[in-house]
């Protein structure tokens, strides 16, 4: 499965720790992150990480077009909701796509926990299903 890696400058090293801890999970899906945070995780755990731009600078917006294509599973984007972003309106619309794409977005420790483990128990097994159909929200 296609994962994305996102954090906030305030949450990165919260997404780094849970990304270490379950590490085994992850090394067996392919991962994607913004700038930062893609080096980040790699650094801390040799996992392989395709990196897009940073957030501010259209990362958020390449992981989007990549949700919009059918191409990316799952999102775990830890975000810091008590810092105003500069880059807010791309945020939004990444969380947007996730809903209108039924992508699964985890945003905070606890859902990201419940993600990781699902992830793990294979209940995200009917995203396979949606990619060999082709089906997009009801698109072909």
């Amino acid at each position: 499965m296609n994962i994305a890696l996102i954090a906030h400058d305030q949450k990165k090293n919260d997404l780094v720790q849970f990304v270490t801890a379950y590490k085994d999970i992850f090394a067996k899906h392919a991962l994607f992150a913004t700038g930062t945070t893609g080096s980040r995780i790699n650094e801390a755990t040799g996992l392989d990480v395709t990196r897009f731009k940073s957030g501010p600078l259209g990362g958020d917006q390449e992981i989007g077009a990549l949700i919009a294509k059918n191409q990316m599973d799952a999102i775990f984007f830890f975000r810091d909701p008590l810092t105003a972003q500069p880059h807010e309106p791309d945020v939004t619309a990444l969380v947007r796509l996730c809903d209108v794409y039924s992508i699964p977005l985890a945003t905070n420790m606890g859902t990201a926990e419940l993600l990781i483990r699902g992830l793990e128990m294979g209940l995200l097994e009917w995203r396979n299903v949606v990619k060999e159909n082709g089906d997009v929200n009801g698109e072909k």
